[in-house]
């Protein structure tokens, strides 16, 4: 499945985690999602929500021209605009908990050889100072971050999902600066990289051809308006929503109330 839903990214997470709770539910196997953002946003995790300046975090960022929301995967924030490429691989999969740590290695390996195999210098590893840091990143030369992976697990179903940021990096350092500064980690804005930067001539669509060569195999037999119908239920988690006093308060998943109605 290719191309956004909508400009609101709030939305594009919803979709996602409905994707994944309809893949616990048995209602759908695998799906591989592909979509570039229509507009620049800073995605929070809920871990962020509870950082005691939370709220000057996603004031400053909407002042910086970016959407806000809440994403049900990774530890930390993550930024991007419309120069970034949102790799989303839901699958049933039963007792997926096994399995957590050798997807993120998996993946990670998967799409570090494929940006090689388009004059990428790609390599997996922890970049000194990245956002949401972790031993499974792609890198290039050891020093800039280029994309990122996450993953939700649910019980009988996973999403996993990869942000490749394809450019705007001058953009993304000094809003991942400030919002990492307010949040009270450590952050270093040299660490933000892109594939652009390395290769200017590459596509979107040559990258997202090239993932989908180097999977073994894809299917997207799901019901597209059942899977919005939830999202739209699940929306309210993945909005910051406002607090006492005005400020940004805690967003949860909403419970999904009862099944989707089959078309």
């Amino acid at each position: 499945m290719r191309g956004p839903l909508a400009r609101e990214q709030a939305l594009e997470l919803a979709f996602a985690h409905a994707l994944v709770r309809q893949a616990n539910a048995g209602e759908l196997d695998e799906v591989l999602r592909f979509y570039q953002p229509l507009a620049p946003a800073v995605v929070f995790s809920r871990r962020d929500t509870n950082a005691p300046r939370f709220a000057q975090a996603v004031a400053m960022a909407k002042r910086s021209g970016f959407q806000v929301a809440i994403r049900s995967v990774g530890g930390r924030a993550v930024a991007y605009t419309t120069e970034a490429l949102v790799v989303d691989h839901v699958r049933h999969e039963p007792r997926a908990f096994t399995g957590q740590q050798a997807r993120f290695k998996h993946f990670a390996a998967l799409y570090a050889e494929t940006l090689k195999s388009l004059g990428v210098p790609a390599a997996v590893g922890a970049v000194p100072g990245e956002y949401c840091p972790g031993a499974c990143s792609v890198n290039v030369r050891g020093r800039k971050k280029v994309a990122g992976t996450a993953q939700r697990v649910l019980r009988d179903a996973w999403l996993f999902s990869t942000l490749i940021v394809l450019g705007d990096e001058n953009r993304l350092q000094p809003v991942l600066r400030d919002v990492y500064g307010l949040l009270d980690q450590p952050f270093d804005e040299r660490s933000v990289g892109s594939v652009g930067a390395e290769m200017a001539c590459l596509r979107a669509a040559d990258l997202i051809d090239a993932v989908v060569q180097s999977y073994a195999r894809r299917t997207e037999s799901f019901n597209h308006e059942t899977t919005l119908d939830l999202a739209y239920e699940l929306l309210p988690g993945h909005i910051v929503t406002s607090g006492p006093g005005g400020q940004p308060g805690k967003a949860y998943p909403a419970e999904r109330r009862s099944p989707p109605t089959q078309a």
